[in-house]
């Protein structure tokens, strides 16, 4: 399982990379591979204002739908639209082109709260 230590992880399987002052988001490794092959992903929230752990989209599998949990509070500036084409691709390469949104985040101080490459393995393995 594929965890790359640069990024910060949720507790529900979000990766966050940190560029300045946005945040570029997508779905773990993990969670790619519990969804099983992914057919869609809906983000109808571009150019919104959330907090931190409300819904910004869903990802639609061949078993499951699952919603997508924002990792901190800011707004939401680019869709990964490549995704409309090829969703698959977060199956694929769920860290590169398989990224989901963009994200300007308005709270800094809440990227503490996130988890380390290492923590988010003792979250998943338990």
């Amino acid at each position: 399982m594929n965890i790359p230590s640069e990024l910060k992880y949720t507790k529900d399987h979000e990766w966050v990379k940190i560029e300045g002052d946005l945040a570029t988001v997508g779905i773990t490794d993990f969670a790619q591979s519990e969804l099983g092959d992914i057919v869609y992903v809906e983000v109808d929230t571009l150019d919104e204002s959330l907090d931190a752990d409300e819904v910004f989209g869903t990802v639609e599998a061949v078993k499951t739908v699952s919603d997508l949990m924002l990792p901190l509070s800011g707004e939401i500036v680019e869709f990964n639209e490549g995704l409309e084409d090829e969703p698959e691709s977060v199956n694929t390469d769920p860290y590169g082109s398989g990224w989901m949104i963009k994200l300007k985040f308005s709270d800094a101080s809440q990227i503490e709260s996130l988890l380390s490459a290492e923590e988010y393995k003792s979250h998943i393995v338990g």
